[in-house]
């Protein structure tokens, strides 16, 4: 039998071990849509390269220290809307973030972020390297996007494990105070009650620990077991949204609160619509208090 040599092997090796390794993904599966109706063609073929720049930044980016099989990635969007052109370089627009999380042993696909950000300035010249730093503010672009990636993923890990996201909205912190000399707007508390300071301190603020349990009873105690249980699953649901009287007591109509339910408001009511009629009774007047905006949907619950 021919004996290979020990280059032979080591190439044979490293050949396996990328094959492997070809199988893993990082953290995100973002598909990134870039809109300017109201900009001419030149800015649209612009935004094209600029679009598969974004779309590589995050879903190459290594965000976490953890292996993600490509099947365990985290789906997410970004929808940026380009409304002006501010300079030879510079951009006015809104963006908008959403991410979503499988339900075991369904093809659901349950809401988790939706979040319309409309302090949104950029600067981009076509085939500039998108570069972020940690520790360092070094454009808007990049910071925002990473700012996003991390409250995404850390959303994701509340919804696993109790309180698993905490890293994550460290991170997307640390992203908010390398900020806050930019002149660019939405990093600031003073400047607005619902922008990108505020919902990472809300994420990070001890107030809101029963809503990051609620996210995870709620999800991984709750809909992750209606396939095999639904009046089980049920149940945990109802006891994670009871969590949010706590929360409300301390800080009512806060902004965490409203991304929550601007995330599950349809999916809650869809959920509890056939739930036992005792359930419906206590749920709703919770639903009412801690949601009011959203009060004529909770009332439908009733009436079902």
């Amino acid at each position: 039998m021919k004996v290979l040599h020990k280059s032979n092997l080591l190439i044979l090796s490293l050949f396996f071990m990328l094959l492997h390794h070809a199988s893993w993904g990082q953290e995100l599966n973002c598909s990134v849509q870039i809109q300017s109706p109201q900009l001419s063609d030149v800015e649209k073929r612009l935004f094209e390269t600029l679009k598969t720049s974004i779309t590589e930044f995050l879903n190459n980016t290594r965000w976490t220290n953890d292996i993600y099989r490509n099947d365990e990635r985290i789906e997410c969007s970004v929808v940026i809307i380009v409304s002006e052109k501010l300079s030879v370089d510079e951009f006015k627009g809104t963006i908008q973030v959403q991410s979503r999380r499988p339900v075991f042993k369904t093809s659901y696909n349950t809401l988790m972020l939706n979040f319309l950000d409309q302090d949104f300035n950029f600067k981009y010249t076509e085939f500039q390297p998108l570069e972020f730093n940690e520790n360092a503010y070094i454009a808007n672009l990049t910071s925002v996007l990473a700012y996003y990636a991390y409250v995404i993923i850390g959303l994701d890990y509340d919804s696993f494990s109790p309180e698993g996201g905490t890293p994550y909205y460290q991170k997307a912190q640390q992203v908010v105070n390398n900020a806050q000399g930019a002149g660019e707007r939405g990093w600031r508390a003073f400047e607005s009650q619902r922008n990108r300071y505020w919902l990472a301190e809300n994420l990070a603020n001890p107030n809101f620990k029963n809503l990051r349990l609620c996210l995870y009873q709620y999800h991984r105690l709750g809909l992750d077991v209606m396939s095999t249980d639904l009046e089980k699953g049920r149940t945990a649901c109802f006891d994670a949204l009871d969590l949010l009287n706590k929360v409300h007591q301390i800080s009512p109509l806060s902004f965490l609160m409203q991304q929550f339910f601007v995330a599950k408001s349809d999916e809650v009511v869809n959920m509890f619509s056939n739930a036992p009629p005792d359930q419906k009774a206590k749920l709703v007047p919770t639903l009412t208090r801690v949601d009011p905006a959203n009060n004529v949907k909770y009332i439908k619950i009733s009436g079902n």
